[in-house]
């Protein structure tokens, strides 16, 4: 799943069904009549473990697990079996709740390779546990999500990654044009525990739901069938920890509000725009003591930077010196090394199969950058996977005697498809020459469904 992907799951809270079984000011503004809204109408039995095991919002909550679908825990219980499952022991389950009784059961540790390499570690809860999760989540996300900064677009409903990106360039279109690029270092597994949960009892006064979400936090993490404590870190995985996430750094937006800062924050990608690189060297000097002293995080240096934003990117996009959005460099390899990879694995298939597999990835990938002002990108990656495609029909013609008679069939004369076939040059080489380029040409390509990066850009621009 991508980062987008990630956020919108996250982002989008259901109306529970029943079924059977600006400026620093303003934002100050908006933030305390938020606060005080929330206050109101957000404390008392409507946050209590009551409201949690209410039926509606369990209902609503089984069935946002199941839609999600996932892998299962360390029990073995899949999203399929959930139903019966909870048919047999949700009764009892509920009243240890309530009780405060109810025990997590371990996390199931995963390791996905991050893009810019590395490992990402992820946490996977069984499904009930995520099915409970993600009740307390119903009940704990309208509570919190008033009294957040303006400025915090991660993880949040009807907020989205655009939004954040967009805002960014307002403040480097104000003038703000030099960026102070924090990186949290491994925020997700150094969240200190001690830290987050006085920041969610100073506001949820149930104390069965704090004790169930420091459970929740405490669960021990198995790998190869050991169980490992855990001290720190709210694991990627489970439906509470992007909230809990917001609830610990909603305390770094408070204070870059206080401070009258220009920010954009998703998730643990924060950027604080000034105007000179003096001002933005203050603000991380100062910003590295808040987050050490305050919260116990650290930043990672070697990632975080005062710069010009055209030298960093934010979200997958930087921006030009003109101050257009354009898809950021890391972006555009990260891309062609998925395709890369693709095609390594597709050199056995037909051409059409592979363009079909293609086709959800370019889709989605454009349907994320269409905010780029700068349309040279997707027009070069066009010419590079047209490339990569001919380059797997040359390695599958193999020997030049098939690879003579394949061009003559494409239409070349027999003379040039027998020099271009015994060139003795390797696969790249030929699938950007000439003859490659004449027998495969780009209306050969569409007609097999070829969809086309900078024509689904377009669409979507004329469309938005």
């Amino acid at each position: 799943m991508s980062e987008t992907d990630a956020g919108k799951k996250a982002e989008r809270l259901e109306r529970p069904r029943r079924i059977g079984g600006g400026t620093a000011e303003g934002t100050g503004r908006a933030r305390q009549t938020d606060t005080a809204r929330a206050e109101q109408t957000g404390d008392g039995a409507l946050v209590s473990m009551e409201a949690v095991v209410r039926r509606e919002n369990v209902t609503a909550a089984y069935q946002r697990v199941v839609r999600n679908g996932g892998a299962p825990g360390v029990d073995g219980v899949t999203v399929d079996e959930l139903k019966a499952y909870c048919q047999t022991h949700w009764d009892r389950i509920r009243q240890e709740l309530l009780e405060g009784r109810y025990q997590p059961q371990p996390i199931r540790k995963v390791e996905i390779p991050k893009p810019e390499g590395g490992q990402r570690r992820l946490g996977i809860p069984t499904v009930m546990d995520r099915m409970i999760q993600q009740a307390v989540l119903q009940i704990l996300q309208p509570f919190f999500d008033p009294t957040f900064s303006n400025d915090s677009y991660g993880f949040r409903p009807k907020r989205s990654a655009h939004q954040a990106i967009q805002r960014a360039q307002e403040h480097i279109l104000a003038g703000y044009d030099w960026v102070v690029d924090l990186d949290l270092e491994r925020f997700f597994d150094r969240v200190n525990h001690d830290v987050l949960m006085a920041r969610v009892a100073r506001r949820v006064k149930d104390k069965q739901m704090v004790r169930l979400i420091r459970r929740y936090l405490q669960a021990g993490l198995m790998e190869g069938g050991l169980v490992s404590p855990r001290t720190e870190g709210t694991p990627q995985g489970g439906p509470l920890s992007p909230l809990l996430s917001n609830i610990l750094l909603d305390e770094l937006d408070k204070e870059l509000e206080r401070r009258g800062h220009r920010f954009a924050r998703y998730a643990d990608d924060c950027n604080v725009y000034v105007q000179s690189r003096r001002a933005g060297e203050r603000v991380m000097t100062s910003l590295e003591s808040f987050l050490s002293k305050r919260l116990r995080l650290p930043i990672n240096r070697e990632k975080s930077a005062v710069a010009r934003p055209w030298a960093r990117k934010f979200l997958g996009y930087t921006v030009t010196t003109s101050r257009k959005l354009k898809v950021a460099p890391q972006s555009l390899r990260r891309l062609q090394g998925r395709i890369r990879a693709l095609c390594r694995q597709a050199r056995g298939w037909r051409l059409d199969r592979l363009i079909e597999t293609l086709r959800p990835i370019i889709r989605g990938w454009i349907a994320y950058f269409q905010l780029s002002e700068v349309k040279v990108a997707f027009v070069r990656l066009d010419e590079w996977r047209r490339r990569r495609l001919r380059c797997i029909l040359w390695r599958q013609w193999k020997r030049p005697l098939t690879r003579q008679r394949r061009l003559m069939a494409l239409g070349l004369d027999p003379d040039r498809a027998h020099r271009s076939a015994y060139n003795g040059r390797g696969p790249w080489w030929n699938a950007g020459a000439s003859h490659m380029n004449q027998a495969i040409p780009l209306a050969w390509l569409r007609r097999r469904g070829l969809m086309s990066f900078l024509d689904q850009y377009q669409r979507l621009k004329r469309t938005s």
